[in-house]
């Protein structure tokens, strides 16, 4: 394992826990065992988590947590020579909300662990559901073996971002992958919500039968910006581009 890689070589690994943070550590609890990850490796001597995903709390905060004070010492910034003084700081940063600290502060202990272990049970069984469901459709591949939230799918028969351009005429705003292509969902709550993942599957279905009727249709929209972005032999190129689309955005000429 990566952690007895860690250990043997005496360096450091970190665990970048941002997305799943608030589900892994609680699915044993909700009756869906994993793998260790965390500090119960001995070579694992980071952990980043972000709060405002399954921590249910607001966008903008996030935790990296280390297995001792040794290691956290080396985030310090510290400026001794400063002519306002000496400036010492936790992080890179020097000025941070508090008020949104405040508010991840009190969604945690509101959840409690009791709460999460429970919230971690309904998504997981939704996620486990949804799986099984697209499993049943004809044309669509599941790919690898999901265990927490994140689903991603794909199709050896026709075009995987005609689906998505599809879906998302329907109102499901899905990411897409590449390098292999694909759609990919994190199921939350919301998608707990009663019906919600059956229409999405309904959607899914309706949308398979139609490209299995015309498996070499050429892709059209975003479905066609992303197959061409994808095929770009030279990434910098595709780099390029999306930095002058950000010089665009901000531009005041």
């Amino acid at each position: 394992s990566l952690s007895d890689i860690a250990v043997r070589h005496d360096i450091g690994l970190h665990v970048d826990a941002c997305l799943g943070g608030f589900l892994i550590p609680f699915m044993e609890e909700a009756g869906f065992p994993l793998p260790l990850f965390d500090f119960r490796l001995p070579g694992v001597t980071a952990v980043s988590i972000d709060t405002h995903k399954y921590g249910y709390t607001y966008k903008g905060s996030s935790v990296v947590l280390y297995r001792n004070f040794e290691i956290f010492g080396h985030q310090i910034t510290s400026t001794s020579d400063w002519a306002g003084g000496v400036y010492a700081s936790p992080s890179v940063a020097g000025s941070r909300p508090g008020a949104n600290i405040a508010v991840t502060w009190a969604s945690m202990m509101s959840f409690g662990q009791k709460g999460y272990v429970a919230a971690t049970k309904e998504v997981i069984n939704g996620a486990r559901y949804f799986i099984q469901g697209l499993l049943k459709i004809e044309g669509i591949k599941v790919m690898g073996k999901p265990e927490v939230s994140c689903v991603a799918w794909t199709s050896d028969v026709f075009n995987i971002y005609n689906m998505s351009s599809d879906l998302a005429s329907k109102g499901w705003n899905l990411a897409v992958l590449q390098f292999p292509a694909g759609i990919h969902i994190a199921l939350t709550r919301r998608h707990m919500s009663p019906g919600v993942i059956d229409e999405l599957l309904s959607d899914i279905r309706e949308s398979a039968v139609k490209q299995l009727a015309a498996p070499k249709s050429k892709p059209s929209g975003a479905a066609a910006m992303y197959g061409m972005a994808a095929q770009i032999p030279d990434r910098s190129i595709v780099d390029d581009i999306a930095k002058e689309f950000w010089k665009l955005y901000y531009s005041t000429g």
